[in-house]
C-alpha cells in the first residue's frame, strides 16, 4: 500500500554571520540535507535586525522558523542582536541558536541569560561542522515542534 506523500514544510532559516568562509560551510552543509532550507544571510547586526523589522522594504524575506546567530558581528554585536529579538513580542518566539567561536563560560551565560535557545561552539574541521549542521537539522525540524510561522502584518 503507497502512502501518499505529504508535502515538505519548508524551513526558512537567517544565518547571521559575516565571515564567507562560514556561510560558504553552512551552505554546503544544507545543500545535502533532508529537509527543504531556504537560508537568507545577513552579514553583520544591524543588517539582521532590519531584515527582521522590515526596515528595508525593498528586500523580503520569509520570517525565518529559526535564527543561527554569530556572536562577534560588526556594527551591532550577536549579543546585542539576541537582546533586541527577545524583547521584541514580534521576534521573542523565533528560536535563536547562537552559533560562535567561542567556547568562553561568559559567553554561554551571557547568551543563556539573554533567552538563546542553544549555545553551540563552531567546530574548525569541515565535517565535525557539517556533524553540528546536521545535528541541529535534525533537532530543529524533526524533534521540536516549531512556533507556527505566522504571516507579518
Amino acid at each position: 500500500m503507497a502512502k501518499n506523500a505529504m508535502p515538505e514544510r519548508v524551513i526558512d532559516l537567517l544565518l547571521v554571520e559575516d565571515s564567507a568562509a562560514d556561510v560558504r560551510l553552512m551552505r554546503e552543509a544544507l545543500r545535502d540535507s533532508k529537509v527543504v532550507s531556504r537560508l537568507t544571510v545577513a552579514t553583520d547586526g544591524v543588517e539582521a535586525l532590519a531584515l527582521l523589522r522590515l526596515l528595508d522594504r525593498h528586500v523580503v524575506i520569509p520570517r525565518p522558523d529559526l535564527i543561527l546567530l554569530d556572536l562577534n558581528l560588526p556594527k551591532k554585536s550577536g549579543r546585542a542582536v539576541l537582546a533586541e529579538i527577545k524583547k521584541d513580542s514580534n521576534l521573542k518566539s523565533i528560536p535563536v541558536i547562537v552559533i560562535t567561536s567561542s567556547s568562553a563560560e561568559e559567553d554561554v551565560l551571557q547568551c543563556y541569560n539573554l533567552h538563546a535557545n542553544c549555545y553551540i561552539t563552531k567546530p574548525l574541521e569541515f565535517g565535525n561542522y557539517v556533524k553540528v549542521i546536521k545535528a541541529i537539522e535534525h533537532f530543529w525540524t524533526g524533534i521540536v515542534t516549531l512556533p507556527p510561522n505566522a504571516a507579518r502584518g
